[in-house]
């Protein structure tokens, strides 16, 4: 009893050798139709290597693909063969006609057949369905009607097979449903007709594909039904062929197709958009957009489809296809506005003109700007320039493992704030951008040396931000004060911070209640990285300063404690400094407090000896508060500065220890004496040490004004071949207001400062040979220099 197996073998073969029968008596006509008779030989010798591979042990692929193109040989030769009528035309009697036209015939049902045999074994090789439609259309001469009528009929076959099947495998569906689809609208009715039967085929085995099929059989039993599978009527899919109705076909799709074989049937489409034929470009655009319009949710690879809408965009492309994947990328935006916009940062910055539209394509949807806007704000997250850690992490970045995408973001931002359908948005997420923004430009001020153009786009979204919200006077205030023009400068960084903080406040922004509460819950929770703090420390004490004045809430006042105590010593340095410049209230009862976290500083120094590396920094870090404080009219916190500043003296070797003691204790002298210790062992820090003075001088405490203008006025003296004539400027408007102070002594310490600032702007060059040249005379005149204040021992016990 012959096995399963060798039964069909029998039947391959039986075919096989029915044709060579056949051809004997076919053999006469050899002379009349040589090239009929040369298709019949080859048809026959390609049937058997096609079959032979189905039943060799070669790997799945390489069988396929050896058969492939077997096939496209027998195609081009089949189909190349003259119409009927010629053939019939080539007979000298009736007889020869008749064995023509059977020959002819032959020749189509023999091709017919050795795709029936392997689609029988295979659904997979349905895909040659596919490729027969592609070799189709390359060359309009072959006999497209015939074509279609093969593979229709194959798909007939298919479908009324896959019972036997408790699971297919047809992953070509979604190609051949989209070549299907654009040729139900061909301009030859027959081909339309065809072509609208194969994709009613189609949808019955995809539908069977989706579907458990024991489930479908089990209900059909019950329901009486013993028969095949039902299939879409002719009936019925004729009067689709009839009202050539695009959204039916797209509707059948959509609801049939399982989303990878959707993707294919989307991404099919795309790719026909930029065909020559402009029939068929219209078609496909046609399909494309109204499948999207219900479907889109189902679409996988988004990322890639937008990727090849953006190369579409960058080619030449006409006026109709540009506006077809622009509205594609506007449908996408529905149903992935994560992926979407994932997808559109990563590329190099700047944006070019097609980003830019594809922006504006993804902006137009209104109803997802909330989820845009999220989306983006996550990627604000990032820092510019940090290196990714990990495969995950950094498999979204194109340009190597360094994250830019907060820059692209940024810049995004500049294009999408001003739609007017974001207003609403906007308004909602104001708290989230405006602090993501002053982030990524404390971030951008130090990836200035990274990258040669200064791409300063967070600074640009961040005044597109202002006058989306109705805040274009505060964006003219801070123009005049140039603060815009000085953020790219990392010295009066955490000025600006404060001077957006504080013109926001001057002008009572309508958004302070929301503002004021995420930034309560960042600074609860917590951000990601340390340097956050700083920013979001500036930022809620001055807006806390200008609406708060007394009584200061005590939810807030526990902040200030918490971050005294913090492990990072730019964020403890910046409470005590914002402590000492609040309100009168927050100013009672905290002598201890400042006294405690000043021990509690010198205490880690001595625990940090071991780490010098790490030392250098924390002791640089804290080192304003430590001398400014020094001056306190409490002795315990005056007492707290000298032993912590005795521990920095003997960690980084510095003579200055002996100064500190009571009997010789003279804060302008100690000043000299530490800030030239720090120009010959820590030269670098000095224009750090500048920047964290510039904020004392704004203190509500008379004693640390004094006090910084004294500091700034040496660090600036013995650092100023360190600085830009640029920086120069931010200390002379830093000091300005100072020369107007309510204190005579301060108005007095504050013009000494100036006349300093300006002498040193006047001989300030970017010449790197007289820069030089200033450093070697530094280093003698520090030897020279002398006190410039003649600050009295006692002053501070007068206050």
């Amino acid at each position: 009893m012959k096995t399963r197996k060798n039964l069909r073998h029998s039947k391959d073969k039986e075919t096989g050798l029915q044709t060579l029968q056949s051809s004997v008596k076919w053999h006469h006509i050899v002379n009349s139709a040589p090239s009929l008779w040369d298709a019949i030989s080859r048809l026959l010798s390609d049937q058997a290597m096609v079959l032979s591979l189905n039943s060799s042990f070669v790997d799945p692929l390489l069988q396929f693909e050896s058969q492939l193109n077997i096939i496209e040989s027998s195609f081009k030769m089949v189909f190349a063969i003259p119409s009927l009528e010629k053939v019939r035309e080539m007979g000298t009697s009736e007889d020869d006609k008749e064995d023509l036209e059977n020959l002819y015939q032959s020749i189509l049902n023999m091709f017919e057949e050795t795709l029936l045999i392997l689609v029988s074994k295979d659904f997979y090789k349905l895909q040659i369905l596919k490729d027969m439609i592609i070799w189709m259309n390359e060359d309009t001469s072959y006999l497209q009607e015939r074509v279609m009528m093969i593979i229709s009929s194959v798909l007939s076959f298919a479908s009324k097979k896959v019972k036997r099947y408790a699971s297919i495998d047809a992953p070509c569906l979604g190609v051949l449903a989209a070549e299907l689809s654009l040729l139900c609208f061909h301009n030859d009715p027959l081909i339309t007709h065809q072509a609208s039967l194969g994709m009613c085929y189609l949808l019955w085995i995809a539908k069977c594909q989706n579907a458990d099929i024991e489930e479908i059989k089990s209900t059909m039993c019950n329901s009486g039904n013993h028969g095949l599978l039902p299939v879409p009527s002719d009936t019925e899919f004729l009067l689709m062929d009839l009202q050539q109705d695009k959204t039916k076909i797209t509707q059948y799709v959509g609801q049939t197709l399982k989303p990878s074989l959707l993707t294919d049937f989307v991404w099919s489409l795309l790719m026909r958009l930029s065909s020559s034929n402009c029939v068929t470009a219209f078609e496909a655009s046609t399909m494309l957009k109204m499948t999207l319009e219900y479907h889109a949710h189902k679409v996988t690879m988004v990322s890639k489809i937008v990727d090849a809408i953006y190369k579409q965009l960058c080619e030449h492309s006409s006026h109709v296809m540009r506006h077809t994947l622009l509205r594609v990328i506007t449908l996408l935006i529905r149903s992935s506005p994560k992926k979407v916009i994932f997808q559109l940062m990563d590329y190099p910055i700047p944006a070019d003109n097609t980003l830019l539209l594809m922006w504006q394509a993804a902006g137009s949807e209104s109803r997802m700007a909330p989820h845009v806007l999220k989306t983006i704000l996550l990627i604000l997250k990032g820092k510019p320039g940090e290196m990714q850690d990990s495969l995950m992490e950094r498999r979204r970045f194109s340009l190597d493992t360094t994250n830019m995408m907060p820059v692209a973001a940024s810049q995004a931002l500049c294009t999408l704030l001003p739609i007017s359908s974001y207003k609403r948005a906007v308004a909602e997420f104001f708290p989230q951008l405006l602090m993501a923004l002053m982030l990524q430009l404390f971030y951008s001020s130090d990836l200035r040396l990274m990258i040669k153009d200064r791409l300063f786009y967070a600074r640009d979204a961040l005044r597109v931000l202002l006058n989306c919200s109705g805040l274009q006077k505060v964006d003219m205030a801070l123009k005049k004060k140039n603060c815009w023009n000085q953020f790219s400068q990392v010295l009066s960084h955490h000025h600006r911070v404060y001077l957006v903080a504080k013109t926001l406040s001057d002008y009572n922004f309508p958004q302070f209640p929301e503002t004021l509460h995420y930034l309560y819950k960042l600074s609860v929770e917590g951000p990601r990285r340390s340097e956050d703090s700083v920013i979001i420390v500036i930022f809620f004490t001055e807006l806390l300063n200008n609406f708060f004045k007394d009584p200061f809430p005590e939810e807030f006042l526990v902040l200030f404690r918490n971050w005294v105590n913090d492990p990072n010593p730019a964020v403890s340095k910046l409470s005590l400094q914002k402590i000492a410049s609040m309100a009168p209230v927050i100013n009672k009862s905290n002598g201890g407090i400042r006294s405690m976290a000043i021990y509690h500083f010198g205490e880690l120094l001595k625990d940090m000896s071991q780490y010098p590396w790490i030392l250098n920094d924390m002791v640089t870090g804290g080192l304003v508060p430590l001398i400014l404080f020094l001056e306190d009219t409490e002795i315990r916190v005056a007492k707290a500065c000298k032993y912590t500043l005795k521990i920095c003296a003997s960690e980084l070797n510095w003579s200055t220890s002996y100064l500190l003691k009571d009997k010789h204790h003279n804060f302008e002298l100690v000043v000299l004496n530490i800030c030239k210790n720090l120009l010959i062992s820590h030269e670098s820090y000095i224009t750090n040490l500048i920047s964290d003075t510039l904020g004392f001088l704004r203190s509500s405490r008379i004693y640390l004004r004094r006090a910084s203008v004294i500091l700034i006025g040496y660090l600036t003296k013995l650092g100023s071949h360190l600085l830009l004539r640029e920086e120069i400027e931010v200390m002379l408007d830093a000091i300005d207001p100072v020369l107007r102070d309510e204190d005579p002594v301060i108005r007095e310490l504050a013009e000494i400062t100036y006349r300093d600032f300006k002498e040193m702007s006047l001989k300030l060059t970017s010449s790197n040979f007289k820069q030089i040249f200033r450093r070697l005379f530094s280093l003698i005149y520090l030897k020279k220099l002398k006190p410039l204040y003649n600050w009295p021992d006692n002053l501070a016990d007068s206050l």
